[in-house]
């Protein structure tokens, strides 16, 4: 490592983003580059543990720039992290049903979510031989269009989406106006270790699969929130309506007349009925409402992957100015995620659970130090402290002695 300067690391960074001469298989909105054939080889070396895969969970988020962000990369789009002001890029993530992750995807910052999934599920088909998996996504991947392609004979492909139940008028309407009772799934508890309430029931709707969640204790809290901003909002019309304006937090309990404001009290009956509650849409019919509805909020890993990315990884900030440079970048990020998830793993399988900070701060207090005596060099091992000594046994790698001659 002492002889690798900075650019070195750099031009490395580089060639993982670089475009492969033959683009068989690229995405509308990037080319297929030197870290897709890691991810493929990657896949083939666990190819016995990815046999039975049945689900992909699939989901975005956006990375932003501190300048330009590339020539094709960098582009102004729907922001999740609050900077409407930077460019930005667009990057995907797929994982198992065992939370390991299969790929990742990146794309201009100005490509919609809704425009991703199929491309990234045709994709996902070619570059693993995987012709049959049920793709698991949020509500901002799902279109009318999506779907229709999905169930289309020639692709066939089974899905779990999340529904964006208050603008869809069948949902709002049938779905929401089912009386069948729901399926307790999971009840209240006080204990944290247990999982969150979860009641669901089932709709059908000529043929279209709705899966109806609930969450009991979300309720009260959706409930109590609105609650408050409903009290709040009447005392602001009655000191400082003029205020008002602009408002998008209160604007949707807002009914505003010629020359007065009040409460809309049909928007609140409105937004009650969605209380603590989701919908799922789904053509899978081998598995059971619950099934369905938990597999849907397994989606956590991805968005738990995003975090981490982010804040464990140190992604950002980005200063590349090269496509091939930031594609690199992100991609070591995924790489770095990879290696954890194999850490958490193997010490899953030796009884052992950590937290990522102490596994960090006992490892960087490893250190050798060289010392040179009577014309011996030796290096001489700091103690092992901490975790740091079931993290060596859990990877299986030899603890270095105390002392040893160089």
């Amino acid at each position: 490592m002492d002889d690798i300067s900075l650019h070195h690391q750099y031009r490395a960074m580089a060639f993982l983003g670089e475009a492969l001469d033959e683009q068989d298989g690229a995405t509308p909105f990037s080319p297929r580059c030197n870290k897709d054939l890691i991810e493929e080889t990657l896949f083939e070396r666990h190819r016995d543990l990815f046999t039975g895969l049945d689900l992909v969970f699939f989901d975005t988020t956006s990375i932003y720039f501190e300048g330009a962000g590339g020539k094709t990369t960098g582009r102004f789009g729907h922001t999740k992290d609050n900077r409407p002001d930077l460019h930005q890029m667009v990057a995907g993530a797929l994982l198992d049903n065992n939370g390991r992750p299969i790929c990742s995807e990146m794309w201009p910052g100005n490509t919609t979510d809704v425009k991703t999934l199929l491309p990234v599920v045709a994709r996902l088909q070619g570059r693993f031989n995987i012709k049959k998996f049920c793709i698991v996504a949020d509500r901002g991947m799902i279109s009318a269009e999506t779907i229709a392609k999905l169930e289309h004979p020639d692709v066939n492909m089974s899905y779990i989406f999340g529904v964006r139940m208050r603008k869809l008028k069948e949902v709002r309407g049938e779905v929401f106006a089912d009386t069948a009772p729901y399926q307790e799934v999971y009840p209240e508890s006080d204990l944290l270790k247990d999982p969150s309430p979860l009641a669901v029931k089932e709709v059908v709707i000529e043929g279209r699969r709705y899966m109806l969640c609930q969450n009991s204790r979300q309720a009260r809290k959706d409930r109590a929130t609105r609650e408050k901003m409903i009290a709040d909002l009447t005392e602001r019309i009655k000191s400082n309506p003029k205020g008002l304006i602009g408002n998008s937090g209160y604007a949707r309990y807002l009914k505003v007349n010629t020359d007065s404001m009040s409460i809309n009290q049909d928007k609140i009956e409105e937004e009650a009925q969605f209380d603590g509650k989701w919908v799922l849409r789904t053509n899978m019919k081998e598995l059971s409402s619950e099934e369905v509805a938990l597999k849907y909020k397994e989606l956590w890993q991805v968005e738990q992957v995003f975090r981490d990315i982010k804040s464990v990884f140190e992604t950002r900030p980005v200063f590349h100015k090269q496509d091939e440079t930031i594609r690199g970048h992100v991609f070591c990020s995924f790489l770095a995620l990879i290696l954890r998830k194999e850490l958490d793993q193997r010490l899953e399988q030796t009884g052992l659970q950590f937290e990522w900070e102490d596994i960090k701060h006992d490892l960087k207090a490893l250190q050798e130090i060289t010392v040179e005596e009577s014309e011996r060099t030796l290096a001489i091992r700091t103690a092992s402290v901490g975790t740091c000594g079931k993290v060596f046994q859990a990877v299986r790698v030899a603890m270095p002695p105390s002392i040893r001659t160089v």
